[in-house]
């Protein structure tokens, strides 16, 4: 791992966790596209980019902007129609922050040299 991604200066001012968010531009840094818009990180042997590895480092930025969690549980509920482990209708319940949305795009990140 180089330097310029352990030290990084540009994190954003919305950032609620500093560790998961210069992790996760660490891995997004590495697997940037080559000249054949493949990944030019070994790990992924000319996979085409964006690959996986850059994907989960993009829904590692999106978690670590997002507002902390508290520790409470939701008590579960009886309701008809398909129910998730905690008690809630599959239908109704609002996708984990960490789970990328479809108009969400990359984030941006600098390199710091």
């Amino acid at each position: 791992m180089s330097d310029a991604s352990t030290d990084r200066d540009d994190r954003p001012a919305e950032v609620t966790d500093p560790l998961l968010w210069r992790l996760a531009a660490a891995v997004a840094d590495t697997h940037q596209p080559d000249e054949h818009s493949a990944c030019d990180n070994g790990s992924c042997f000319g996979a085409a980019w964006p690959c996986a590895p850059w994907h989960s480092a993009q829904m590692g930025l999106r978690a670590a902007q997002a507002a902390p969690r508290t520790g409470t549980a939701e008590p579960a509920a009886h309701q008809d129609g398909p129910e998730t482990s905690a008690g809630r209708s599959a239908e109704s319940s609002p996708p984990p922050p960490w789970q990328p949305q479809p108009d969400q795009s990359p984030l941006a990140i600098t390199s710091a040299a």
